[in-house]
């Protein structure tokens, strides 16, 4: 097991004209389980492949146990890596390609035979030891292509979207697996994936990131209830985040956001950002769950909404309504599901409620919950503009 330190890394391309990675800062303890997310083209893969030394780093530093190694070769980091293509040799049979590494290490050959098996135990994939990677499944090459590097026995794994070419069934299986899998070994680990479910079901930390920039950095549990921006708000969920376009107003001393009803208009109070922003335009975010069908507790007015479509999945049903020419999606009950033209009033929990600033994306704060000085300094910042 080791710590994993990025200091200030940058990546860049083209004689400085193209930056891939910029000031990334990220720091991991000993067996935690560290996922990199983002959409396509952020730079998640790029800086993994820095971390491996398949990249070499603009700038910064890569720290290992407090050990820079942003200038050792790959074969010296102690780190293995699982692409997404498996990389498997076509012509070797499971036994020699998860013994592969092993040999080239010139470790002795009962050595080599022990190691194979425990992997093998490990990965449940005994059975599959003389086949060619040919005769196995898309999941069994997976198991393959991570018994090899586990053989190693390194200070960190990295994953490079392992399960993106599995289908949805066995990515669900695959997943539970690997987590299992950390759990026993509790190996410092790195797993790249676009899959925001992946990052919530797998990570003890992430980083989410976009245009080479780190947006968030926490726990899963933070970074899905405490976003820090409209973006990491919108792509970490699923269904995703629900924002609605506001106005902020006074009358008699208090602040509203005005939002359309199906019968008139209705008044949210927002105490939480009283000064200076009337007159702003913001974004209120609310997440599926978190939208309250039927009278509340009267913390927060009741706004009534046609039902447009019903999605059915199973668990749950997905009703689509409109407020403020916004989609917003309600997760209810299957057995308390409406139909659609049906008409809803909706409830926004007010600890749940997050307010976004509409030009920069930035979190102003939440109904309900004090603000923090950070979230302050923001609020003055933009009164500013």
């Amino acid at each position: 097991m080791a710590t994993l330190e990025l200091r200030n890394v940058n990546k860049t391309y083209g004689n400085g004209q193209a930056d891939t990675l910029k000031n990334i800062e990220l720091a991991i303890d000993s067996g935690e389980f560290l996922i990199l997310v983002g959409p396509s083209g952020c730079g998640k893969s790029t800086l993994m492949n820095c971390i491996a030394g398949l990249e070499d780093i603009s700038g910064g530093a890569i720290l290992v146990d407090g050990q820079d190694i942003s200038g050792m070769s790959p074969k010296d980091r102690d780190i293995a890596m699982v692409f997404q293509s498996y990389a498997l040799y076509p012509t070797m049979s499971v036994r020699e390609n998860i013994a592969f590494g092993l040999k080239i290490r010139k470790l002795p050959q009962a050595e080599i035979d022990a190691e194979v098996a425990r992997v093998a135990k490990l990965l449940q994939i005994e059975h599959l030891l003389e086949r060619k990677p040919a005769q196995m499944s898309g999941g069994q090459q997976q198991r393959v292509a991570m018994g090899r590097a586990l053989a190693r026995r390194p200070k960190i794994y990295l994953f490079d979207e392992p399960l993106s070419n599995l289908d949805a069934k066995l990515r669900v299986e695959m997943r539970t697996e690997i987590k299992l899998m950390h759990q026993r070994l509790k190996t410092t680990t790195v797993y790249v994936t676009h899959d925001q479910i992946e990052a919530m079901t797998l990570g003890d930390k992430v980083a989410v990131m976009k245009d080479g920039i780190i947006q968030q950095f926490g726990t899963p549990r933070e970074i899905y209830n405490d976003p820090a921006n409209l973006f990491v708000a919108g792509f970490m969920g699923s269904p995703p985040m629900n924002f609605i376009p506001l106005r902020l107003q006074r009358r008699e001393g208090r602040l509203f956001g005005l939002l359309d009803s199906a019968d008139g208009h209705c008044e949210l109070p927002l105490g939480e950002v009283e000064e200076g922003l009337e007159g702003r335009e913001v974004i209120l975010g609310v997440r599926p769950e978190q939208v309250l069908v039927g009278a509340g507790s009267g913390a927060l007015p009741g706004i009534r909404a046609e039902v447009q479509v019903l999605e059915p999945t199973g668990p749950d049903t997905l009703a689509f309504v409109e407020i403020n020419q916004a989609k917003v999606c309600v997760r209810l009950a299957p057995d308390a599901a409406p139909r659609a033209g049906d008409s809803l009033e909706l409830q926004f929990a007010p600890d749940k409620v997050l307010l976004f600033d509409a030009q920069s994306g930035e979190r102003l704060g939440a109904l309900g919950k004090a603000r923090s000085p950070e979230r302050l300094a923001r609020v003055a910042q933009l009164k500013g503009r």
